[in-house]
């Protein structure tokens, strides 16, 4: 368990300091995310968007299970 946490505390702080580079990416603009917006009212579902990350992380916890 203690590996995990430090795994996870290493991610999380990469992913804050690669933020500037991450926050180019069309993450959340992709087709297939859907947006309603109304006025006073704005829903946002990125159906697209956690396809492609749980993709990803899948992908990579294969990879690091071999």
């Amino acid at each position: 368990m203690n590996r995990v946490l430090v795994v996870l505390g290493a991610l999380v702080l990469i992913a804050g300091l690669a933020w500037p580079w991450l926050s180019r990416l069309p993450l959340g603009r992709l087709p297939g995310d859907m947006v309603v917006d109304r006025p006073g009212f704005r829903f946002f579902f990125p159906l697209t968007t956690m396809i492609v990350i749980s993709l990803i992380v899948s992908l990579i916890l294969w990879l690091v299970r071999r």
